[in-house]
């Protein structure tokens, strides 16, 4: 089993390597399906969270209400450590348990938005790292996603930067080009992957 964690700053295309790296064979481990899974109503993580912040951050019907914890825990840090004390451990233990399922020679691909900021680049064979300027980062969040542009570069300023996602980095993907560019980048990619090959950083 070859484990492969996946990063990339938001609006760099991470998610669009994540979907052709699963057409192409890999298991593809999502945390932030996994961070939802967690927290459904019922579970024993969003009874955790509503002990901790309060029964205003459930809706009528009993799910999490995600804009109403987003305003408690979006710029003060310790609301925010609180939050991913309880949601980070059932992450991680419910894609153990995802991965244990796999085939012994399959390809696990982990996307983790947030590796580097949580320290986990170390606990991956390889760390795939989807890498795009940031004034593209912007271009993209503010044209596709219709976000005003300073809320872009808050938001760009609020995850790892650049050089820190590079820096762990074993395999860059260059995604500022077209999905033509990337899909002949990931062939290459996923031929190193499939094969253990070196490591790379072109």
């Amino acid at each position: 089993m070859l484990r492969v964690g996946l990063t990339g700053g938001i609006g760099s295309g991470k998610s669009a390597v994540s979907s052709r790296l699963a057409a192409r064979g890999a298991v593809v481990i999502d945390s932030d399906v996994l961070a939802r899974e967690v927290v459904a109503r019922g579970t024993d993580g969003l009874a955790e969270v509503v002990a901790a912040f309060g029964p205003g951050v459930l809706t009528a019907d009993g799910e999490l209400d995600r804009p109403a914890l987003g305003k408690i825990v979006f710029g003060d840090e310790t609301a925010r450590r609180k939050l991913e004390a309880i949601i980070h451990p059932r992450v991680r233990a419910r894609a153990a348990e995802i991965e244990a399922g796999a085939a012994a020679d399959a390809i696990v691909v982990h996307d983790i938005p947030l590796l580097v900021e949580t320290g986990q680049a170390d606990g991956f064979d390889l760390v795939l790292v989807v890498d795009v300027p940031v004034e593209v980062q912007v271009q993209r969040l503010t044209a596709q996603r219709g976000m005003p542009d300073e809320e872009a570069k808050r938001r760009i300023a609020s995850q790892a930067s650049r050089d820190d996602r590079l820096a762990v980095a074993t395999v860059v993907v260059d995604n500022s080009g077209s999905l033509e560019d990337l899909d002949r980048r990931l062939d290459q990619v996923w031929e190193q992957l499939a094969g253990h090959g070196p490591d790379t950083k072109r």
